[in-house]
Protein backbone atom coordinates (compact mmCIF):
# COMPACT_ATOMS: atom_id res chain seq x y z
CA UNK A 1 0.00 0.00 0.00
CA UNK A 2 1.29 3.87 -0.37
CA UNK A 3 1.81 6.25 2.19
CA UNK A 4 -1.96 7.89 1.09
CA UNK A 5 -3.54 4.57 1.14
CA UNK A 6 -2.29 3.56 5.53
CA UNK A 7 -3.10 7.04 5.68
CA UNK A 8 -6.64 6.86 4.62
CA UNK A 9 -7.33 3.66 6.69
CA UNK A 10 -6.98 5.65 9.86
CA UNK A 11 -9.44 7.12 11.80
CA UNK A 12 -7.97 10.87 12.99
CA UNK A 13 -9.16 11.60 16.67
CA UNK A 14 -10.36 15.30 17.14
CA UNK A 15 -7.73 17.95 17.73
CA UNK A 16 -9.31 18.88 20.94
CA UNK A 17 -8.81 14.70 22.04
CA UNK A 18 -5.12 15.02 20.79
CA UNK A 19 -4.82 18.95 22.44
CA UNK A 20 -6.00 17.15 25.79
CA UNK A 21 -3.81 14.57 25.74
CA UNK A 22 -0.89 17.11 25.09
CA UNK A 23 -1.99 18.86 28.12
CA UNK A 24 -3.67 21.48 26.81
CA UNK A 25 -7.08 22.34 27.70
CA UNK A 26 -9.22 22.48 24.20
CA UNK A 27 -10.48 25.96 25.10
CA UNK A 28 -7.10 27.43 24.64
CA UNK A 29 -6.11 25.84 21.34
CA UNK A 30 -7.40 27.64 17.42
CA UNK A 31 -8.91 24.96 15.70
CA UNK A 32 -8.29 24.53 11.77
CA UNK A 33 -11.00 22.82 11.05
CA UNK A 34 -11.15 18.95 13.30
CA UNK A 35 -8.15 18.12 12.95
CA UNK A 36 -5.38 20.84 12.74
CA UNK A 37 -4.99 23.71 15.41
CA UNK A 38 -2.45 26.36 16.62
CA UNK A 39 -0.85 26.80 19.84
CA UNK A 40 -0.53 30.57 21.23
CA UNK A 41 3.16 31.31 22.65
CA UNK A 42 1.54 32.10 26.34
CA UNK A 43 1.61 28.00 26.31
CA UNK A 44 4.94 27.74 26.82
CA UNK A 45 6.84 27.21 29.72
CA UNK A 46 10.36 27.37 30.01
CA UNK A 47 10.73 25.80 33.32
CA UNK A 48 8.80 23.33 32.17
CA UNK A 49 10.61 22.73 28.82
CA UNK A 50 13.89 22.25 30.85
CA UNK A 51 13.02 18.97 32.45
CA UNK A 52 12.19 17.17 29.21
CA UNK A 53 14.47 15.01 27.29
CA UNK A 54 15.39 16.88 23.91
CA UNK A 55 15.99 13.92 21.49
CA UNK A 56 17.89 15.19 17.85
CA UNK A 57 17.00 12.64 14.69
CA UNK A 58 19.96 13.24 12.22
CA UNK A 59 20.96 11.20 9.30
CA UNK A 60 24.39 9.89 6.98
CA UNK A 61 25.05 11.93 3.96
CA UNK A 62 21.42 11.95 2.12
CA UNK A 63 21.40 9.65 -1.21
CA UNK A 64 18.69 8.97 -3.95
CA UNK A 65 17.65 6.21 -2.41
CA UNK A 66 16.09 8.43 0.71
CA UNK A 67 17.41 7.97 4.66
CA UNK A 68 13.97 8.82 6.33
CA UNK A 69 14.72 10.81 8.61
CA UNK A 70 11.28 11.82 8.87
CA UNK A 71 9.94 8.33 9.40
CA UNK A 72 12.22 7.11 12.24
CA UNK A 73 11.40 10.46 13.91
CA UNK A 74 7.89 9.80 14.29
CA UNK A 75 8.61 6.19 14.88
CA UNK A 76 11.00 6.75 17.62
CA UNK A 77 8.29 9.25 19.01
CA UNK A 78 5.66 6.14 18.80
CA UNK A 79 7.94 3.84 20.53
CA UNK A 80 8.76 6.42 23.58
CA UNK A 81 4.94 6.95 23.93
CA UNK A 82 4.20 2.71 24.11
CA UNK A 83 7.01 2.77 26.32
CA UNK A 84 5.31 5.03 28.77
CA UNK A 85 7.00 7.81 28.15
CA UNK A 86 4.94 11.50 27.17
CA UNK A 87 6.67 12.48 23.86
CA UNK A 88 5.76 14.76 21.22
CA UNK A 89 7.23 14.58 17.76
CA UNK A 90 8.47 18.28 16.56
CA UNK A 91 8.77 18.48 12.62
CA UNK A 92 9.25 20.87 9.57
CA UNK A 93 6.02 21.95 7.75
CA UNK A 94 6.66 20.28 3.65
CA UNK A 95 7.28 22.91 0.63
CA UNK A 96 4.93 22.78 -2.22
CA UNK A 97 8.41 22.83 -4.49
CA UNK A 98 9.05 19.08 -3.35
CA UNK A 99 5.59 17.72 -3.05
CA UNK A 100 5.26 18.48 -6.99
CA UNK A 101 8.76 18.16 -7.90
CA UNK A 102 10.58 14.62 -7.17
CA UNK A 103 11.25 14.87 -3.64
CA UNK A 104 7.43 14.50 -2.14
CA UNK A 105 6.10 15.18 1.17
CA UNK A 106 7.71 15.35 4.31
CA UNK A 107 4.99 13.50 6.34
CA UNK A 108 6.98 10.24 7.00
CA UNK A 109 5.93 6.89 5.75
CA UNK A 110 4.11 3.75 6.53
CA UNK A 111 2.62 2.99 9.23
CA UNK A 112 4.66 6.06 10.57
CA UNK A 113 3.12 9.43 9.84
CA UNK A 114 1.61 12.61 11.47
CA UNK A 115 -1.52 13.00 9.86
CA UNK A 116 -4.11 14.69 8.21
CA UNK A 117 -1.32 13.57 5.12
CA UNK A 118 -2.95 15.47 2.36
CA UNK A 119 -3.22 19.00 4.05
CA UNK A 120 -0.27 19.14 5.65
CA UNK A 121 1.52 18.83 2.85
CA UNK A 122 -1.00 21.28 0.78
CA UNK A 123 -1.18 24.64 2.18
CA UNK A 124 -1.73 23.39 5.88
CA UNK A 125 -2.54 26.43 7.96
CA UNK A 126 -1.23 28.90 5.77
CA UNK A 127 2.24 29.28 7.33
CA UNK A 128 4.15 29.16 4.27
CA UNK A 129 1.84 31.52 2.46
CA UNK A 130 2.12 34.37 5.40
CA UNK A 131 5.72 33.97 5.13
CA UNK A 132 5.55 34.60 1.10
CA UNK A 133 3.74 37.66 1.63
CA UNK A 134 5.37 39.12 4.24
CA UNK A 135 8.95 38.31 2.10
CA UNK A 136 6.64 39.83 -1.00
CA UNK A 137 5.70 42.86 1.32
CA UNK A 138 9.35 43.81 1.89
CA UNK A 139 10.01 43.52 -1.93
CA UNK A 140 7.15 45.86 -3.17
CA UNK A 141 7.98 48.53 -0.38
CA UNK A 142 11.41 48.63 -1.35
CA UNK A 143 10.80 49.01 -5.66
CA UNK A 144 8.08 51.37 -4.39
CA UNK A 145 10.99 53.34 -2.23
CA UNK A 146 13.32 53.41 -4.87
CA UNK A 147 10.80 55.02 -7.49
CA UNK A 148 9.61 57.80 -4.54
CA UNK A 149 10.59 60.97 -5.19
CA UNK A 150 9.00 62.24 -1.69
CA UNK A 151 9.72 58.88 0.40
CA UNK A 152 13.30 57.79 -0.68
CA UNK A 153 15.67 56.83 1.63
CA UNK A 154 18.58 57.07 -1.40
CA UNK A 155 18.69 53.10 -1.93
CA UNK A 156 21.21 52.26 -4.61
CA UNK A 157 19.28 49.73 -6.78
CA UNK A 158 22.57 47.75 -7.67
CA UNK A 159 22.99 47.23 -4.35
CA UNK A 160 19.60 45.44 -3.40
CA UNK A 161 20.00 41.92 -2.32
CA UNK A 162 16.01 40.91 -1.80
CA UNK A 163 14.43 39.28 -4.35
CA UNK A 164 11.16 37.89 -4.59
CA UNK A 165 9.69 34.22 -3.16
CA UNK A 166 6.80 31.90 -4.49
CA UNK A 167 6.44 28.09 -3.26
CA UNK A 168 6.54 26.60 -6.29
CA UNK A 169 9.80 24.70 -8.29
CA UNK A 170 9.87 27.78 -10.69
CA UNK A 171 13.37 27.52 -12.69
CA UNK A 172 12.46 30.37 -15.06
CA UNK A 173 12.07 32.93 -12.17
CA UNK A 174 15.54 32.52 -11.01
CA UNK A 175 16.67 35.49 -12.71
CA UNK A 176 14.10 38.47 -14.04
CA UNK A 177 14.05 41.80 -14.60
CA UNK A 178 11.46 44.22 -13.29
CA UNK A 179 10.04 47.58 -13.26
CA UNK A 180 9.33 47.59 -17.19
CA UNK A 181 6.96 49.79 -18.84
CA UNK A 182 7.93 53.07 -18.12
CA UNK A 183 8.22 56.03 -15.58
CA UNK A 184 5.05 54.89 -13.84
CA UNK A 185 6.02 51.45 -13.60
CA UNK A 186 9.31 51.11 -11.13
CA UNK A 187 12.79 51.52 -11.78
CA UNK A 188 14.25 48.51 -14.44
CA UNK A 189 17.04 46.46 -12.45
CA UNK A 190 17.45 42.61 -12.43
CA UNK A 191 16.55 40.41 -9.22
CA UNK A 192 14.74 36.99 -9.32
CA UNK A 193 12.48 34.68 -7.10
CA UNK A 194 13.72 32.10 -4.85
CA UNK A 195 11.47 29.38 -3.21
CA UNK A 196 9.60 29.92 -0.22
CA UNK A 197 11.85 28.19 2.25
CA UNK A 198 14.98 29.79 1.09
CA UNK A 199 13.59 33.04 2.30
CA UNK A 200 15.53 34.67 5.08
CA UNK A 201 11.90 35.48 6.53
CA UNK A 202 11.34 31.67 6.78
CA UNK A 203 14.49 31.13 8.78
CA UNK A 204 13.68 34.27 11.15
CA UNK A 205 10.20 33.11 12.09
CA UNK A 206 12.49 29.57 13.00
CA UNK A 207 14.74 30.95 14.74
CA UNK A 208 12.38 33.83 16.87
CA UNK A 209 11.56 33.36 20.92
CA UNK A 210 8.51 35.18 20.45
CA UNK A 211 6.45 37.77 18.63
CA UNK A 212 8.66 40.78 19.84
CA UNK A 213 11.78 39.27 18.66
CA UNK A 214 10.42 38.52 15.61
CA UNK A 215 9.33 42.19 14.67
CA UNK A 216 12.68 43.18 16.04
CA UNK A 217 14.46 40.74 13.60
CA UNK A 218 12.28 41.58 10.48
CA UNK A 219 13.88 44.94 10.81
CA UNK A 220 17.20 43.92 10.99
CA UNK A 221 16.94 42.53 7.52
CA UNK A 222 19.75 44.09 5.62
CA UNK A 223 18.72 45.15 2.42
CA UNK A 224 21.48 46.77 0.36
CA UNK A 225 23.32 50.31 0.77
CA UNK A 226 22.98 53.80 -0.17
CA UNK A 227 24.55 55.78 -3.11
CA UNK A 228 26.91 57.37 -0.39
CA UNK A 229 27.63 53.49 1.07
CA UNK A 230 25.49 53.67 3.93
CA UNK A 231 23.57 50.72 4.70
CA UNK A 232 20.13 50.02 4.04
CA UNK A 233 18.03 47.71 6.86
CA UNK A 234 13.98 46.96 6.56
CA UNK A 235 13.33 49.10 9.57
CA UNK A 236 14.55 51.96 7.68
CA UNK A 237 11.73 51.63 5.85
CA UNK A 238 9.62 51.21 8.22
CA UNK A 239 7.91 48.45 7.18
CA UNK A 240 8.80 45.93 10.14
CA UNK A 241 5.32 46.15 11.82
CA UNK A 242 3.64 44.65 8.86
CA UNK A 243 5.63 42.11 7.82
CA UNK A 244 4.74 40.84 11.54
CA UNK A 245 1.25 41.76 11.44
CA UNK A 246 1.06 38.98 8.31
CA UNK A 247 2.86 36.66 10.41
CA UNK A 248 0.42 37.24 13.09
CA UNK A 249 -1.00 33.41 13.08
CA UNK A 250 2.30 31.82 10.79
CA UNK A 251 4.41 31.89 14.65
CA UNK A 252 2.48 30.21 16.47
CA UNK A 253 2.89 26.44 15.97
CA UNK A 254 0.23 23.69 14.62
CA UNK A 255 -0.70 20.68 16.39
CA UNK A 256 -1.28 17.39 14.84
CA UNK A 257 -1.61 13.85 15.32
CA UNK A 258 0.72 10.54 14.50
CA UNK A 259 -1.07 7.92 12.75
CA UNK A 260 -1.07 5.83 16.66
CA UNK A 261 -2.70 8.91 17.79
CA UNK A 262 -0.48 11.04 20.00
CA UNK A 263 0.61 14.70 19.58
CA UNK A 264 2.86 15.98 16.81
CA UNK A 265 4.03 19.73 16.45
CA UNK A 266 5.07 20.47 12.83
CA UNK A 267 6.13 24.10 12.40
CA UNK A 268 8.40 26.40 9.85
CA UNK A 269 10.44 24.97 7.14
CA UNK A 270 13.91 26.01 6.07
CA UNK A 271 16.12 24.27 3.94
CA UNK A 272 19.05 22.60 5.62
CA UNK A 273 21.51 23.16 2.76
CA UNK A 274 20.72 27.11 2.81
CA UNK A 275 19.67 27.52 6.47
CA UNK A 276 19.31 26.43 9.68
CA UNK A 277 17.13 23.59 8.26
CA UNK A 278 14.97 22.68 11.68
CA UNK A 279 11.63 23.16 12.96
CA UNK A 280 11.03 26.37 14.98
CA UNK A 281 12.56 27.28 18.65
CA UNK A 282 8.70 28.30 19.26
CA UNK A 283 7.75 25.17 18.25
CA UNK A 284 10.94 22.93 20.08
CA UNK A 285 10.24 24.73 23.24
CA UNK A 286 6.08 23.79 22.83
CA UNK A 287 6.93 20.23 22.76
CA UNK A 288 9.53 20.86 25.39
CA UNK A 289 6.96 22.76 27.57
CA UNK A 290 4.34 19.19 27.69
CA UNK A 291 6.71 16.41 27.50
CA UNK A 292 8.84 13.82 29.08
CA UNK A 293 10.75 13.25 25.67
CA UNK A 294 10.83 15.89 22.55
CA UNK A 295 11.70 14.00 19.08
CA UNK A 296 13.14 16.76 16.78
CA UNK A 297 14.93 16.47 13.59
CA UNK A 298 17.66 18.45 11.56
CA UNK A 299 17.49 18.64 7.74
CA UNK A 300 19.69 16.40 5.47
CA UNK A 301 22.98 15.02 7.01
CA UNK A 302 24.45 15.94 9.98
CA UNK A 303 27.13 18.07 8.67
CA UNK A 304 24.37 20.54 7.42
CA UNK A 305 20.80 20.34 9.63
CA UNK A 306 22.48 18.83 12.70
CA UNK A 307 25.75 21.46 12.75
CA UNK A 308 23.60 24.42 12.62
CA UNK A 309 20.86 22.90 15.04
CA UNK A 310 23.56 22.66 17.55
CA UNK A 311 25.56 26.04 16.76
CA UNK A 312 22.79 27.94 15.38
CA UNK A 313 19.75 26.94 17.04
CA UNK A 314 20.90 25.63 20.35
CA UNK A 315 23.05 28.45 21.12
CA UNK A 316 20.13 30.92 20.26
CA UNK A 317 17.66 29.42 22.27
CA UNK A 318 19.70 28.31 25.20
CA UNK A 319 18.51 24.25 24.44
CA UNK A 320 20.55 20.93 24.38
CA UNK A 321 19.46 17.89 23.22
CA UNK A 322 20.48 14.39 25.33
CA UNK A 323 21.05 12.23 22.54
CA UNK A 324 21.47 11.88 18.50
CA UNK A 325 19.38 9.36 16.71
CA UNK A 326 21.47 8.94 13.37
CA UNK A 327 19.56 7.41 10.77
CA UNK A 328 21.24 5.12 8.10
CA UNK A 329 20.18 2.57 5.86
CA UNK A 330 22.32 -0.02 4.34
CA UNK A 331 21.30 1.17 0.52
CA UNK A 332 22.30 4.75 1.39
CA UNK A 333 25.92 3.07 2.49
CA UNK A 334 26.60 0.62 -0.44
CA UNK A 335 25.44 3.93 -2.37
CA UNK A 336 28.36 5.84 -0.78
CA UNK A 337 30.47 2.65 -1.36
CA UNK A 338 30.06 2.57 -5.12
CA UNK A 339 27.13 1.10 -6.09
CA UNK A 340 25.08 1.71 -8.55
CA UNK A 341 21.27 3.44 -7.47
CA UNK A 342 20.04 0.60 -9.83
CA UNK A 343 21.49 -2.38 -7.85
CA UNK A 344 20.90 -0.96 -4.37
CA UNK A 345 18.74 -3.27 -3.67
CA UNK A 346 20.95 -6.28 -4.47
CA UNK A 347 22.78 -8.00 -1.73
CA UNK A 348 26.57 -6.26 -1.59
CA UNK A 349 28.50 -6.87 1.57
CA UNK A 350 31.63 -5.02 0.31
CA UNK A 351 29.96 -1.62 -1.40
CA UNK A 352 28.37 -1.47 2.06
CA UNK A 353 31.75 -1.99 4.06
CA UNK A 354 33.57 0.69 1.39
CA UNK A 355 30.51 3.17 2.39
CA UNK A 356 30.78 2.75 6.25
CA UNK A 357 33.63 5.57 6.19
CA UNK A 358 30.57 8.19 6.07
CA UNK A 359 28.74 6.93 8.67
CA UNK A 360 31.59 7.03 11.35
CA UNK A 361 32.60 10.02 9.80
CA UNK A 362 28.59 11.16 11.30
CA UNK A 363 29.45 9.46 14.33
CA UNK A 364 32.46 11.19 14.71
CA UNK A 365 30.87 14.56 14.35
CA UNK A 366 28.28 14.31 16.96
CA UNK A 367 30.92 13.12 19.72
CA UNK A 368 32.64 16.41 18.84
CA UNK A 369 29.47 18.23 20.27
CA UNK A 370 29.52 16.38 23.61
CA UNK A 371 26.25 14.00 23.01
CA UNK A 372 26.02 10.59 22.53
CA UNK A 373 25.06 8.84 18.98
CA UNK A 374 22.72 6.33 18.46
CA UNK A 375 22.48 4.44 15.44
CA UNK A 376 19.00 3.40 13.73
CA UNK A 377 19.37 1.04 10.81
CA UNK A 378 16.02 2.25 8.78
CA UNK A 379 15.36 -1.17 7.81
CA UNK A 380 14.19 -2.27 4.43
CA UNK A 381 12.75 -5.39 2.77
CA UNK A 382 16.09 -5.80 0.96
CA UNK A 383 18.64 -5.75 3.93
CA UNK A 384 20.21 -8.69 4.28
CA UNK A 385 21.41 -10.53 7.50
CA UNK A 386 25.08 -9.79 7.05
CA UNK A 387 24.50 -6.70 5.91
CA UNK A 388 22.96 -5.74 9.18
CA UNK A 389 25.56 -7.66 11.26
CA UNK A 390 28.42 -5.49 9.27
CA UNK A 391 27.03 -2.25 10.90
CA UNK A 392 26.59 -3.90 14.43
CA UNK A 393 30.07 -4.87 14.52
CA UNK A 394 31.17 -1.44 13.40
CA UNK A 395 29.04 0.16 16.65
CA UNK A 396 30.47 -2.71 19.05
CA UNK A 397 33.99 -1.80 17.94
CA UNK A 398 32.94 1.96 18.50
CA UNK A 399 31.38 1.40 21.74
CA UNK A 400 28.20 2.78 19.88
CA UNK A 401 24.41 2.09 20.28
CA UNK A 402 22.42 0.45 17.79
CA UNK A 403 18.80 -0.65 17.06
CA UNK A 404 17.03 -1.97 13.89
CA UNK A 405 14.19 -0.16 12.94
CA UNK A 406 11.18 -1.48 11.07
CA UNK A 407 9.32 2.04 11.69
CA UNK A 408 7.35 2.06 8.03
CA UNK A 409 5.78 -1.59 8.44
CA UNK A 410 5.48 -1.68 12.36
CA UNK A 411 5.52 1.83 13.28
CA UNK A 412 6.17 2.79 17.34
CA UNK A 413 6.49 -1.18 17.46
CA UNK A 414 9.33 -1.15 15.11
CA UNK A 415 11.46 1.25 17.20
CA UNK A 416 10.89 -0.29 20.90
CA UNK A 417 14.56 -1.51 21.02
CA UNK A 418 15.77 2.22 19.77
CA UNK A 419 13.58 3.68 21.81
CA UNK A 420 14.95 1.83 24.73
CA UNK A 421 18.36 3.25 23.77
CA UNK A 422 17.07 6.58 23.66
CA UNK A 423 15.89 6.41 27.35
CA UNK A 424 18.89 5.03 28.71
CA UNK A 425 21.37 7.00 27.15
CA UNK A 426 18.75 10.31 27.93
CA UNK A 427 18.39 9.22 31.64
CA UNK A 428 22.33 8.65 32.10
CA UNK A 429 22.88 13.06 32.35
CA UNK A 430 25.77 12.14 30.29
CA UNK A 431 25.37 14.32 27.63
CA UNK A 432 27.25 17.65 27.93
CA UNK A 433 27.15 20.08 25.25
CA UNK A 434 29.84 22.35 24.04
CA UNK A 435 29.35 24.26 20.49
CA UNK A 436 31.79 23.67 17.70
CA UNK A 437 33.17 27.18 18.14
CA UNK A 438 32.45 30.70 19.55
CA UNK A 439 30.32 33.26 18.19
CA UNK A 440 33.15 36.00 19.16
CA UNK A 441 35.66 33.91 16.76
CA UNK A 442 36.28 36.02 13.14
CA UNK A 443 34.15 34.68 10.23
CA UNK A 444 37.48 33.18 8.66
CA UNK A 445 38.33 31.00 11.42
CA UNK A 446 34.55 30.20 12.28
CA UNK A 447 33.94 28.54 7.84
CA UNK A 448 37.27 26.83 8.84
CA UNK A 449 36.46 25.38 11.71
CA UNK A 450 33.30 23.88 10.18
CA UNK A 451 35.10 23.15 7.18
CA UNK A 452 37.70 21.29 8.81
CA UNK A 453 36.10 19.54 12.00
CA UNK A 454 32.61 18.69 10.40
CA UNK A 455 33.33 18.13 6.81
CA UNK A 456 37.11 17.25 6.64
CA UNK A 457 38.59 19.49 4.80
CA UNK A 458 42.14 20.56 4.30
CA UNK A 459 41.68 24.29 3.92
CA UNK A 460 38.90 26.65 2.68
CA UNK A 461 39.48 29.46 -0.41
CA UNK A 462 38.02 32.33 -0.78
CA UNK A 463 36.68 33.78 -3.97
CA UNK A 464 37.57 37.60 -4.91
CA UNK A 465 33.79 38.36 -4.14
CA UNK A 466 34.06 36.16 -0.81
CA UNK A 467 37.04 38.36 -0.10
CA UNK A 468 35.26 41.71 -0.28
CA UNK A 469 32.21 40.54 1.47
CA UNK A 470 34.60 40.00 4.62
CA UNK A 471 35.54 43.21 4.46
CA UNK A 472 32.26 44.78 4.28
CA UNK A 473 30.92 42.18 6.99
CA UNK A 474 33.45 43.61 9.63
CA UNK A 475 32.45 47.00 7.95
CA UNK A 476 29.15 46.79 9.66
CA UNK A 477 30.51 45.07 12.42
CA UNK A 478 27.88 41.44 11.71
CA UNK A 479 31.38 39.31 12.06
CA UNK A 480 29.94 37.95 15.26
CA UNK A 481 27.22 36.38 14.33
CA UNK A 482 27.35 32.34 14.07
CA UNK A 483 27.97 31.01 10.25
CA UNK A 484 25.39 29.19 8.33
CA UNK A 485 27.20 27.33 5.82
CA UNK A 486 25.24 26.66 2.26
CA UNK A 487 26.80 23.29 0.75
CA UNK A 488 25.55 20.36 -1.33
CA UNK A 489 23.68 17.81 0.76
CA UNK A 490 25.17 15.31 -1.17
CA UNK A 491 28.62 15.14 -0.44
CA UNK A 492 30.44 15.95 2.99
CA UNK A 493 32.26 18.53 0.88
CA UNK A 494 30.99 21.38 -1.99
CA UNK A 495 31.33 18.70 -4.86
CA UNK A 496 28.08 16.51 -4.78
CA UNK A 497 30.29 13.52 -6.47
CA UNK A 498 32.78 12.87 -4.10
CA UNK A 499 30.84 10.76 -1.92
CA UNK A 500 31.77 8.24 1.13
CA UNK A 501 34.11 10.29 3.00
CA UNK A 502 36.27 12.44 1.32
CA UNK A 503 39.58 13.78 2.03
CA UNK A 504 42.09 15.93 1.29
CA UNK A 505 40.01 18.38 -0.43
CA UNK A 506 39.46 22.16 -0.66
CA UNK A 507 36.13 24.32 0.28
CA UNK A 508 35.87 27.46 -2.14
CA UNK A 509 33.23 30.08 -0.84
CA UNK A 510 31.72 32.58 -3.49
CA UNK A 511 30.23 34.90 -1.46
CA UNK A 512 28.85 35.44 1.73
CA UNK A 513 25.10 36.37 2.35
CA UNK A 514 24.27 38.62 5.26
CA UNK A 515 21.15 37.27 7.11
CA UNK A 516 21.32 39.87 9.63
CA UNK A 517 17.44 39.24 10.41
CA UNK A 518 18.04 35.37 11.07
CA UNK A 519 21.05 36.78 12.73
CA UNK A 520 23.71 34.53 10.74
CA UNK A 521 25.77 34.92 7.92
CA UNK A 522 25.84 32.76 4.87
CA UNK A 523 28.70 31.34 3.03
CA UNK A 524 27.84 30.12 -0.09
CA UNK A 525 30.24 26.70 -1.46
CA UNK A 526 29.17 25.05 -4.73
CA UNK A 527 26.82 25.00 -6.93
CA UNK A 528 23.73 25.96 -4.59
CA UNK A 529 20.04 26.83 -5.71
CA UNK A 530 17.51 28.69 -3.86
CA UNK A 531 14.82 28.08 -7.14
CA UNK A 532 14.99 24.69 -7.72
CA UNK A 533 13.30 23.15 -10.99
CA UNK A 534 10.93 20.48 -12.14
CA UNK A 535 12.29 17.77 -13.25
CA UNK A 536 11.03 15.98 -16.99
CA UNK A 537 8.33 14.04 -15.41
CA UNK A 538 6.88 15.92 -11.94
CA UNK A 539 5.35 14.42 -9.47
CA UNK A 540 2.34 16.72 -10.28
CA UNK A 541 1.66 14.51 -13.32
CA UNK A 542 0.04 11.94 -11.33
CA UNK A 543 -1.92 14.02 -8.37
CA UNK A 544 -5.53 14.57 -9.17
CA UNK A 545 -8.87 14.95 -7.53
CA UNK A 546 -12.39 13.28 -7.89
CA UNK A 547 -15.52 15.06 -8.00
CA UNK A 548 -16.09 13.96 -4.77
CA UNK A 549 -12.71 15.52 -3.69
CA UNK A 550 -11.00 12.51 -3.51
CA UNK A 551 -6.98 13.07 -3.10
CA UNK A 552 -4.86 10.01 -5.49
CA UNK A 553 -1.38 10.41 -6.43
CA UNK A 554 -0.05 12.32 -4.10
CA UNK A 555 2.15 9.58 -2.58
Amino acid sequence: MTDLQIAKKVKLKPITEIAEKFGIDPNNIEMYGNDKAKLPLSLINRNKAKKSNLILVSAISPTPAGEGKTTISIGLSEALNQLNKKTTVVLREPSLGPVFGIKGGATGGGYSQVLPLEDINLHFTGDFSAIEKAHNLLAAVIDNNIQSKTNSVGLDPRTITWKRVVDMNDRALRRIIVGLGGTTSGIPRETGFDITAASEIMAILCISKDLSDLKNRLGNIFIGYTFSKQPIYARDLKVAGAMATLLKHAIKPNLVQTIEGNPAIIHGGPFANIAQGTNSVIGTLMGMSFSDYTVTEAGFGFDLGAEKFFDIKCQSANISPKAVVLTTTIRALKYHGGADLKTLNEPNVEALRQGLPNLEKHLENIQQFGVTPIIAINKFKSDTKEEIQLIKDLAKIKNIRVAVANVWAKGGKGALKLAEHVIEVAESNKAKFKPLYNWGMDVETKIETIAQKIYGAEHVDYNTSAKRQLKRIKELKLDKLPICIAKTQKSLSDNPKLLGRPKDFIITVREIEIASGAGFLIPITGEIMRMPGLPAHPASEGIDISDSGEISGLF
